[in-house]
């Protein structure tokens, strides 16, 4: 069994993306990794070059900023990296810039990987989700953060990234069939440096919107402003090896008062019915489960 890990990136450090932490995380379990780092002004590139390991194999590639509806370009770029995996790999595994897997879930997902290698089925392996928000000590309650995405697929090119790359379908468009495997995607997309994450945010709503949307839109502030319109919880596990020296480097207070949540009735009804039972109302999936 062959497995190459892929992703791609653009401005990594001018917008405080883990990066290197999220290829890290999951470089035991991969033969090689492909990542397409779109051209930057920041030294991204040579943050990737310095990674220490021979498996790491760099695409230089320069965005569309022309494409300004739904995210596509961050589909394309992740394409870009998925077509460039040689034919002789079994499995892609594709990990996002703010995405690390802890080290306790390796043996987990190889295992799945082997188990149903022969199983032409399953397309790809499902994991769940935790998304951190404002400091690593919470994370998001709310029902609109997703649970559950695909981050492993077969090395099958008719299969290409959805929309804005959060997840996988196969030609013409259909969902791909998939395993759920007992692990969590630690997401750390809002827990940044106020300032790289007003930047970040900036940048990314203009691959969604035109310029007149987003400086209607789009505060102007310096930093971001976590406020309290999140409904949280306090994070009681640990986080991953790779992510220590990052989170002990953290340079912003974020506290938050959780009997501010801000639940709609109907929200606690939803998230009542799922603690019972496991199952979300109204959850969206893009992915076709194999019990």
């Amino acid at each position: 069994m062959k497995v190459c890990g892929f992703s791609f990136i653009r401005s990594a450090i001018q917008y405080d993306y883990p990066v290197v932490e999220a290829i890290l995380s999951i470089l035991p379990v991969c033969d090689q990794f492909v990542i397409a780092v779109g051209k930057s002004d920041d030294g991204t590139l040579e943050l990737i070059r310095n990674i220490d390991s021979s498996k790491i194999q760099i695409i230089e590639t320069v965005w569309d900023d022309t494409l300004r509806q739904g995210g596509h370009v961050l589909a394309l770029e992740t394409d870009k990296a998925f077509h460039a995996i040689s034919s002789d790999y079994d499995w892609a595994f594709y990990i996002q810039g703010d995405e690390v897997i802890h080290e306790k879930y390796l043996p987990a997902i190889s295992q799945a990987m082997r188990d149903n290698l022969h199983d032409r089925r399953v397309e790809g392996l499902l994991f769940n989700y935790i998304h951190f928000y404002g400091s690593y000590d919470y994370i998001g309650e709310a029902i609109s953060w997703y649970r559950k995405e695909i981050r492993v697929i077969r090395n099958d090119k008719s299969i290409f990234s959805y929309k804005d790359a959060q997840g996988f379908r196969k030609k013409p468009n259909t969902k791909l069939k998939v395993k759920l495997v007992d692990v969590h995607v630690h997401h750390y997309g809002w827990v940044r440096d106020p300032v790289a994450l007003q930047k970040k945010n900036t940048s990314m709503q203009k691959l969604w919107h035109d310029d007149n949307w987003v400086d209607e839109h789009v505060s102007k502030a310096a930093q971001f402003d976590y406020g309290d319109t999140e409904s949280l919880k306090r994070y009681t596990g640990d986080h991953p090896e790779v992510m220590r020296k990052r989170i002990y480097q953290k340079n912003w207070n974020y506290d938050r008062d959780l009997s501010r949540n801000n639940f709609t009735f109907m929200d606690k009804l939803r998230l009542w019915i799922e603690r019972i039972s496991g199952w979300r109302m109204g959850e969206y999936k893009n992915y076709k489960l194999i019990k």
